[in-house]
């Protein structure tokens, strides 16, 4: 899915369903990004609006509430997550009412009782799979549960064992933390199998979201490249990512095709501005004012031009057309200079 595919007035035309992730885009910790509500509340007026999160901490229910109090209008089937898609899985593995080992929190644990699975914490239950989502209260305890439960391979006949996500990293409030993929890595290490994954950048989380709201033109906005953008590349939707949570413009310039956005934001006001046209001359990518050409190795800044935004998109479309990896490149810092709001 190439960067600028397509012309359009504003990321947003022709658009039905506008799907955002959380974490990163509307808020970190509890707090709201800049610019993040009132840029959606705009949405809510002309389109559809839902959110898909990896996070398996919270209910549906909770996470709908949050975004109320922050200012959205969200109904609990508004929010798709990771441990529903988790369970939709599980529904095909075992056999309904299972008991199942849960390493996770609220939102895990509600969605496999609504699903009908018995609720264990100890792999002396004798459980039928293990899913294991983030939760902040996940203790090694947990993971050692887990761990016990998984000690024969499933090819030799072990237990299923599914994560919601594999997310490295979350943003919050007092800066980036480790995410469910270090503890989904922690049990990994210690009886080296591998879990099924169910959330972003897996396609049944967006194939939930696309069914459930009827989208016809769905465009996805997220904040990291390898699950949120190369997600919605593998489930077919156009794509934002906006410079507000994990990734930053140096992950832009190297994304690998398959995890390079449609649109690049700074933040979501951008939603609502035309998006600028990308001219192409030889080796010479410009946009609006700013101007970047490749040189054999080295990436040559002609022109920075007045928005920071500008020259990573021309940065990024410059280099992504070489076909090269990034390493091979001597980029100036200035390219990935980083004056964009972050957690």
């Amino acid at each position: 899915m190439s960067l600028f595919s397509r012309e359009r007035a504003i990321p947003l035309t022709d658009v039905d369903v506008v799907l955002a992730d959380l974490d990163g885009v509307v808020y970190a910790g509890p707090g709201a990004i800049p610019y993040a509500i009132e840029s959606l509340q705009q949405v809510e007026r002309t389109r559809r609006l839902g959110y898909i999160t990896n996070n398996a901490a919270r209910t549906d229910a909770s996470v709908a509430a949050h975004l109320t109090d922050l200012g959205l209008r969200v109904a609990p089937d508004e929010v798709i997550t990771s441990p529903q898609a988790a369970m939709r899985l599980l529904g095909g593995l075992v056999p309904a009412g299972s008991t199942i080992l849960v390493v996770g929190g609220e939102g895990l644990v509600d969605e496999a009782q609504k699903a009908g699975f018995r609720v264990t914490r100890s792999a002396d239950d004798a459980p039928a799979a293990v899913v294991q989502g983030f939760a902040p209260e996940v203790a090694w305890t947990d993971l050692a549960e887990a761990a016990y439960a998984l000690q024969i391979p499933e090819d030799e006949g072990g237990i299923p064992w599914i994560a919601t996500n594999n997310d490295w990293t979350i943003p919050q409030a007092r800066g980036i933390a480790p995410g469910n993929g270090t503890l989904v890595s922690a049990v990994h290490t210690a009886v080296g199998r591998l879990a099924t994954v169910a959330g972003k950048p897996e396609t049944p989380i967006f194939e939930e979201a696309v069914a459930r709201f009827g989208a016809r033109k769905p465009l996805f906005i997220g904040d990291r490249l390898d699950t949120d953008i190369a997600g919605a590349h593998r489930a077919g939707i156009d794509s934002v990512l906006v410079l507000t949570g994990i990734d930053r413009p140096k992950h832009v310039l190297a994304a690998p095709d398959g995890s390079r956005p449609t649109y690049i934001l700074g933040d979501l006001r951008e939603l609502h501005e035309p998006y600028p046209q990308t001219r192409v001359k030889g080796d010479t990518v410009t946009v609006r004012g700013a101007s970047v050409r490749i040189d054999g190795p080295d990436v040559i800044i002609l022109s920075e031009g007045d928005r920071p935004i500008d020259l990573v998109r021309a940065g990024a479309e410059a280099i992504w057309r070489t076909g090269r990896q990034i390493f091979g490149f001597r980029v100036p810092e200035r390219l990935y200079a980083d004056p964009f709001h972050r957690p």
